[in-house]
């Protein structure tokens, strides 16, 4: 069976293991915000890593699945994107979830999640383009 290009799914590849990371890190973060400052790691905690983040994020899940998307024009993962970047863009800059830790976290942690989804459903929709004679080149 003919596999996807290497090349081709990397961007998702990094997507989705970014994002579950970034899901994670907001998942974790309530329970870290008394260990870290101690540590001198406060910094991963900032708003500049978390926009920086979001930022990065957005561009590569844009490129990605409008790149999957021109193969396998399926909106699945789309649908999975828009929701995800809403939550994340939402936590970062509706000041009153933003400014409440435990909403916040939440927010985020949803957000990461379903991007990481779409992520690795466009990976998954381009593989089985790949296997389809009827999907764009």
């Amino acid at each position: 069976m003919p596999r996807l290009a290497p090349h081709r799914s990397l961007p998702d590849r990094l997507g989705a293991l970014g994002s579950l990371l970034c899901a994670a890190h907001c998942a974790l973060l309530p329970l870290l915000v008394a260990v870290l400052p101690p540590l001198g790691v406060a910094v991963w905690l900032g708003d500049g890593f978390e926009r920086g983040f979001v930022i990065f994020a957005t561009l590569l899940g844009l490129f990605s699945l409008l790149w999957g998307y021109r193969r396998h024009r399926a909106v699945r993962a789309l649908g999975l994107l828009v929701l995800g970047l809403a939550a994340l863009w939402a936590g970062l800059l509706y000041a009153p979830l933003h400014q409440s830790l435990l909403p916040h976290a939440v927010v985020m942690t949803l957000g990461g999640t379903l991007v990481g989804l779409a992520h690795l459903a466009n990976l998954r929709l381009s593989d089985g383009c790949a296997q389809d004679a009827c999907c764009a080149p």
